[in-house]
């Protein structure tokens, strides 16, 4: 805990809320007036303070909450997933994301208000104030009375200069690693289209539709797996709470950029839990997607070298027969022709959107010839060596952003 007499020459000590103002703006039909886009938690990434996508208030939304450009958008439901973001276009959003503001500029910069958002302190104190055991949230109320180091208004701009230099770092390391995923899936796409550009093929045709290049068949997901495809189990309180043991994976533990990121909110099981829980156990090689939304279908194969592990129920797991298989799997699933095929095809239940199992076992799954199989993975493999290779390089950069956190503001 910060004590006021440990503060450096200048900095006060202050109450989230004192400083703060959450927002309270309703629109209650936001289409007539004029809002365009809404934004749910899915929309969110953790860790990323843009908003890189939103739904259409046109296509249909019940949020109310209004928010403006230069409002804080953070994530009060499981808020370990550490998702905050700054508006920088007019919507509403989901009534588990708080909008905040600085209640005073002269005070606090409402640059610098995201900043502390995201600072470990801020997130410890948003979780342990959080109630519920399936979906924990925090509360304003508990917020509003979080302690931190406020530094003087020439200070916060110094501060607000370095962090923003080094988030600009981090985002174009992400932006690299966009390109790399858009160029593999062109590549992905066209060859399945038989050279034809899939952007020049109505949305509305589905893979099931389309004529394959020559020699290529369509075949159930299936035939290319060597293990029944099946789903994780629910495990019993006692055997998961755990610092260390076995990996547990959920849902918030994919991407979608086809790798696992094992890094947020960590949980495991006991090694008896493991063996209870046979039906879910996964291994290297691995392919994994969310059958719970949203958003669904996000794509992870787990890395060679990750251990033996867990998954949860919401999670549908594919062992595929060989490695260069569970190469184009893994591809294939993130395409937009599966996608669509499964997101037409899943149902909404309580809000959210679901996939069956047995709809994750008829995927259809386009299979070139072992001479093309060969040749495209070989050519994608080369794109994938570079984003893995920028994906290390964000690692080590992201740790120095975190360092640099902690030593401008996580007092």
């Amino acid at each position: 805990m910060i004590q006021a007499d440990t503060l450096k020459t200048g900095w006060k000590l202050v109450k989230f809320g004192d400083v703060v103002r959450l927002s309270k703006d309703r629109a209650a039909n936001p289409e007539a007036e004029g809002i365009e886009r809404y934004v749910g938690l899915e929309h969110i990434d953790p860790e990323d303070l843009r908003i890189r996508r939103w739904g259409l208030v046109a296509e249909g939304t019940t949020f109310t909450s209004k928010f403006r450009p230069g409002q804080v958008l953070f994530g009060k439901r499981r808020a370990y997933q550490r998702k905050v973001a700054v508006a920088d276009f007019e919507g509403v959003c989901s009534g588990d994301i708080y909008v905040f503001e600085s209640a005073n500029p002269n005070v606090l910069l409402p640059e610098l208000l995201p900043f502390i958002c995201q600072t470990d302190r801020f997130f410890e104190y948003a979780v342990g104030t959080s109630a519920g055991s399936l979906s924990p949230r925090t509360n304003w109320t508990s917020l509003a009375k979080f302690k931190f180091a406020l530094p003087p208004l020439q200070e916060q701009k110094r501060i607000v200069s370095l962090i923003t230099a080094s988030e600009d770092l981090v985002c174009n390391q992400r932006h690299f690693i966009k390109s790399a995923n858009t160029l593999f899936q062109s590549l992905l796409l066209t060859n399945i289209s038989g050279g034809i550009h899939p952007q020049e093929i109505s949305t509305q045709i589905e893979i099931t539709d389309l004529t394959l290049p020559f020699e290529w068949k369509l075949v159930n997901i299936s035939e290319l797996t060597t293990d029944t495809i099946t789903k994780g189990a629910t495990p019993s309180k006692e055997i998961t709470e755990q610092d260390t043991g076995i990996p547990f994976i959920k849902v918030y533990n994919l991407t979608f950029d086809g790798t696992l990121n094992f890094t947020i909110n960590p949980t495991y099981v006991t090694h008896e839990g493991h063996q209870q829980l046979e039906r879910s156990i996964v291994l290297p090689g691995d392919i994994l997607m969310n059958i719970v939304g949203p958003p669904l279908g996000k794509i992870s194969r787990i890395p060679i070298n990750f251990p033996e592990s867990n998954i949860n129920q919401a999670i549908v797991r594919y062992r595929p027969c060989n490695y260069e298989l569970g190469i184009w799997l893994t591809w294939y699933l993130r395409s937009s022709w599966s996608q669509s095929w499964l997101y037409r095809r899943s149902k909404k239940t309580s809000g959210q959107r679901n996939l069956t199992l047995e709809l994750c076992r008829n995927v259809p799954v386009p299979l070139p010839p072992n001479n093309v199989l060969e040749e495209i993975i070989q050519k994608m493999s080369k794109i994938e060596e570079v984003s893995l290779l920028i994906q290390k390089r964000l690692e080590l950069t992201s740790e120095l952003h975190h360092f640099i956190y902690k030593i401008l503001l996580d007092n």
